[in-house]
């Protein structure tokens, strides 16, 4: 249950007769389902239902569940203007407390993707797990990253006053914006939210971590670089670290070029990258149970 409504998830046991490792998987941005998906696109990569099978299939349960307002978590959304970067990650420390003493799983281990990544930082400050594993997370502040995802695709320009008003953000201040192409990114409702997003970098949180911690990035990922892992492992330098040859955002192994890249972000016939599966499980299975 949150403030707004409950959240539905997806509880996965490899064998309800035994107790597990549990891997709670926290959702990278914008409306993405339990399964990896965007709400409304008519198919999607199916990465995090894929992850959970593939951790059933070598005994580590999982849970993973709609973010709030997304899918069968529509009742717990807030309006917009009212979504704080803070009440996602309380979700996910939420899940972590319902789980935590549950006597059905041996270790409880928190895994954010993309977004989910400084969410699950943040989590874990809150309700302490086992280990903490980041995939494709970003150890800069994320405006940093979204202007130079940008650069080069707005008239010159409007990329200037796009610049100028994260800056603005980045320091806590609203902007007005009158820019119909800029409509998307700085509409007023969503601007707290991007404010609150802002003040935290991955690479601080991570540092104050406890416990242990596996940084997973794939070297063909076109949205966050392989760059933002080293920083990531340097803020954390007793942090283990997998780079993944040949894997994408979505978690699959495809070509390097963003052009051929783009169907293996809805096709859910394309499995994820062998080798990110077997370094997840031995991660986990290097942990100690609780006693």
């Amino acid at each position: 249950m949150t403030a707004t409504g409950t959240l539905a998830g997806t509880l996965t046991r490899p064998d309800v007769g035994k107790v597990a490792p549990l891997v709670i998987i926290v959702a990278g941005s914008g409306p993405t389902d339990r399964n990896g998906n965007t709400v409304g696109m008519a198919s999607g990569p199916e990465s995090y239902r894929m992850l959970a099978d593939s951790l059933a299939a070598h005994g580590i349960a999982s849970l993973r569940y709609d973010k709030r307002g997304v899918a069968a978590s529509r009742g717990a959304t807030a309006a917009e203007s009212q979504l704080r970067f803070e009440m996602y990650a309380d979700d996910a420390a939420a899940w972590v407390r319902q789980y935590r003493s549950d006597p059905r799983f041996s270790r409880l281990v928190l895994l954010g993707h993309s977004e989910g990544s400084l969410l699950g930082m943040l989590a874990v400050q809150r309700e302490p797990t086992d280990a903490f594993i980041s995939v494709a997370g970003l150890a800069r502040r994320a405006d940093l990253v979204i202007r130079e995802q940008l650069a080069g695709q707005l008239p010159p320009s409007l990329e200037a006053q796009s610049d100028s008003m994260f800056a603005h953000l980045a320091r806590g201040d609203t902007v007005a914006n009158t820019l119909p192409m800029l409509a998307s990114l700085f509409r007023p409702s969503v601007q707290p939210y991007m404010i609150s997003w802002f003040r935290y970098t991955g690479a601080t949180e991570i540092a104050k971590l406890r416990g242990a911690v596996l940084i997973v990035q794939g070297r063909h990922d076109i949205q966050v670089a392989p760059t933002e892992a080293d920083q990531l492992a340097r803020a954390r330098p007793m942090a283990q670290v997998l780079m993944v040859d040949g894997m994408n955002h979505m978690l699959k192994v495809t070509p390097a070029r963003k052009s051929e890249q783009l169907r293996f972000y809805t096709d859910p016939t394309v499995p994820l990258a062998p080798e990110l599966i077997t370094g997840i499980v031995r991660f986990v299975n290097t942990l100690q149970a609780r006693k």
